[in-house]
């Protein structure tokens, strides 16, 4: 018998070598013409396309299309700009009005203590006033807040005139003691029905609160009144009405501008010294000094200030000191800080010699003692000596920035 071994039957089945190579140079050839026709993407002319790769999408498009519209609408950008930057503002502005309306209700809702005169907030805001004054006092001041009365803050009708008139509001600001209904909120209730020129504050009156007082003068303040400009000013100040309202005007169609005598004074690290800076650490090395802020014996803001104060009471930080509290609050902000020397001029002789050279002081006190010294005995002679007109006050020209909102 004859058995073919194993070797032999398969060769019979193996392909030549010549042909096996053009087998594959040909399946090579072929697999690249099908899928090059496959996978091609037609010229898009312009017209975006997307695309996946590694589970992110992108979106593809033609440079020079893109290109050549740009070229073509430069003319329409810069046309439009100012269009787009007015309506920008507008909204800001409006979000602004939203944003007060909303907090000053949730305030008025939860504060269940909140005076007459913030629930009557809608009758109060349909008169447009030109500035708020809110002198500073505290429960022992009683003689202070006298002394003011008989010189520079007008009494009675006259006051009322001064409010219907040229839309100044005039009102000494105090909160509550710590013990509330005692014999000290009974002084200043007595004395409101006999002048009726206090705004109270949900505040606790305390020398260390004076940055929270200040907070809760603005907030209220711009929930009270609307105005042009809010005014902070001591009990121990003289102040020509006249020449401050002058002097706010000529600012009244800046947005957030904030008015006072800047200066910026050392950070007292030391312990024990009057003004004492217990968050000296944050200012930098010892012997540093603050950041550029109105004096607080009198300073101004405009009415979006005081409305970013009203919004932003929950978080804004407190310093030992208002005046610097007061700076801190618009620093990082859009704001015009307005240097003016007018409203810190010194007692007689210096403010009586300005006078005289028809250079009339917004304010006037005593540097050393941060107020004029002995002020219960010498604002009247101030008055006399560095005051303004009698009739200045009814004549000025910033009366023709009041006008009722419409």
């Amino acid at each position: 018998m004859f058995v073919k071994s194993r070797g032999e039957h398969a060769s019979k089945h193996v392909l030549p070598k010549n042909l096996a190579l053009l087998l594959c140079f040909a399946s090579f050839c072929a697999g690249m013409f099908f899928s090059n026709r496959t996978w091609m993407v037609p010229d898009a002319k312009g017209i975006p396309w997307t695309s996946r790769t590694g589970g992110k999408q992108f979106v593809d498009y033609d440079p020079n299309i893109v290109l050549k519209n740009e070229g073509n609408n430069s003319g329409d950008i810069s046309g439009s700009q100012h269009s787009i930057l007015t309506m920008d503002k507008a909204i800001s502005d409006l979000e602004i009005k939203l944003m007060a309306s909303r907090a000053e209700r949730e305030t008025i809702q939860k504060d269940p203590m909140m005076s007459e005169g913030v629930k009557n907030i809608e009758s109060t805001l349909k008169r447009k006033y030109f500035m708020v004054i809110g002198i500073n006092t505290a429960f022992s001041s009683h003689k202070r807040r006298d002394s003011v009365r008989a010189t520079w803050m007008p009494q009675a009708e006259k006051r009322k005139k001064l409010e219907e008139e040229t839309g100044i509001i005039i009102r000494f600001v105090i909160g509550h003691s710590s013990t509330s209904g005692g014999i000290l909120d009974k002084a200043i209730e007595a004395e409101e029905k006999v002048h009726g020129d206090f705004l109270r504050l949900q505040h606790v009156e305390g020398y260390l609160e004076l940055s929270a007082k200040t907070k809760t003068y603005f907030a209220t303040a711009v929930s009270l009144w609307d105005a042009e400009f809010y005014v902070k000013v001591d009990d121990d100040i003289h102040v020509n009405l006249a020449t401050l309202g002058v002097t706010l005007a000529r600012h009244s169609k800046k947005p957030r501008v904030y008015i006072g005598c800047m200066k910026s004074g050392p950070v007292l690290a030391r312990k024990g010294v009057k003004y004492h800076e217990p968050e000296y650490w944050k200012f930098g090395e010892v012997g540093n000094k603050y950041f550029r802020h109105a004096t607080g014996q009198l300073y101004a803001i405009s009415k979006d200030l005081a409305t970013y104060i009203f919004i932003n009471q929950n978080v804004l930080h407190k310093y030992a000191n208002e005046d610097v509290s007061l700076g801190a609050w618009f620093i990082g902000l859009d704001v015009e800080h307005v240097d003016d020397r007018r409203l810190c001029c010194g007692t007689p002789p210096d403010c009586e010699w300005k006078a005289q050279a028809g250079n009339i002081c917004a304010a006037s006190f005593d540097w050393r003692c941060s107020g004029i010294c002995r002020s219960v005995e010498r604002i009247m002679e101030v008055h006399e000596r560095c005051g303004e007109d009698k009739n200045a006050l009814w004549s000025a020209n910033f009366v023709q920035t009041i006008r009722t909102s419409s």
